[in-house]
């Protein structure tokens, strides 16, 4: 089976949204250091952009989380493949995601972060899919709320490919 993509949003969209939500986030964390965790490794590039529109201090720690394997539906096993290197005692946290779908993860790794004694805690998605949403989750800066399409680029694979592309793009199959 072949896929074949199709652009949903433009490197300029994603772009100019990131900046948006950089300005927004540095207003809201205005004389404080933020602690931001990248969930690997699809956060990786939202991370990265969202950082350097960040005006406050920033720190940065990386976890990998997986329910996936290789394919496009999630396996609803939610496993920790590396945990963060730092305490999160006393630290203003913000959780970096690439997609909230099903919401799985993020209910398992929220209470996980929050019982290790942050300040506070906030989450940022770049893409939300509400209607695939099984479980409750609060996303406090949404890059983009999408439909439910299989998506791909900017840090979002399929099978490990597309990553590298500067824009989210639909991967149809044929």
């Amino acid at each position: 089976m072949a896929e074949h993509i199709v652009q949903m949003l433009s490197e300029e969209e994603v772009d100019d949204r990131i900046r948006e939500l950089g300005a927004q986030i540095s207003a809201d964390y205005a004389g404080k250091t933020l602690h931001m965790i990248c969930v690997l490794k699809g956060g990786s590039f939202y991370l990265c952009e969202l950082a350097k529109r960040i005006t406050v201090p920033v720190t940065l720690d990386f976890m990998s989380v997986s329910s996936y394997g290789g394919g496009t539906k999630t396996s609803g096993v939610v496993r920790i493949v590396k945990d963060l290197d730092q305490s999160l005692e006393g630290k203003d946290v913000l959780l970096v995601e690439d997609i909230v779908d099903s919401g799985r993860t993020l209910s398992y790794l929220m209470p996980l972060l929050k019982d290790r004694g942050p300040a506070s805690l906030k989450l940022t998605t770049l893409l939300d899919k509400p209607d695939r949403r099984e479980t409750d989750v609060k996303v406090d800066y949404t890059g983009f709320v999408i439909p439910d399409k299989f998506v791909v680029g900017y840090g979002l694979d399929y099978d490990q490919k597309y990553r590298n592309l500067p824009y989210i793009g639909v991967v149809e199959f044929s």
